[in-house]
């Protein structure tokens, strides 16, 4: 009888030692962000920001909206409007491949919308001091950039990204 409480007194003893090793402290100053890339370029946005990533499924266009728009797709019943982020950033088009995907986005609004990539790479743990603000008044949709060993990551930030009242 005492093995299976020596068992959960070490199954504890790891829980709590786990627990111990993201210090509140620490995991304040830590952030995650997906990483994924656009002509050959690495981007990043705040993982709270991310539902779910898609494989690349047929989109329909929907009439006189920005060009940014590809159009919607439809998830397990929701309506998800998705935007071509190559275009939205105004980069050149490209073919979708085998590795394209659509980062799906919790909104502020309660509704989602997807973001058109050329393909997502890894979560990245940076802590604070490793993020670089953009300039002030710099209306692009890089927010900053995150620096990863001798390369920089671009911050995209999502509330001009998926702004689109400016008819782009």
């Amino acid at each position: 009888m005492s093995e299976p409480r020596e068992s959960q007194g070490w199954e504890q003893l790891a829980r709590r030692a786990a627990e111990g090793a993201a210090a509140p402290e620490e995991s304040a100053l830590l952030r995650e962000l997906l990483v994924f890339t656009l002509d050959g370029d690495p981007y990043a946005i705040a993982v709270e920001r991310v539902r779910e990533i898609v494989r690349l499924r047929p989109i329909t266009p929907v009439p006189r909206v920005p060009e940014a728009i590809r159009g919607v797709i439809s998830l397990r019943g929701e309506v998800v409007q998705v935007i071509d982020l190559r275009r939205r950033i105004d980069l050149p088009p490209a073919e979708p491949t085998r590795s394209t995907r659509i980062i799906v986005l919790h909104g502020d609004d309660g509704r989602l919308s997807g973001l058109l990539v050329d393909a997502v790479s890894e979560v990245l743990r940076v802590t604070e001091d490793r993020l670089r603000p953009d300039g002030p008044g710099d209306a692009t949709a890089v927010a900053g950039l995150c620096v990863r060993g001798d390369q920089f990551v671009s911050l995209v930030d999502l509330d001009r990204v998926l702004d689109l009242g400016d008819g782009r």
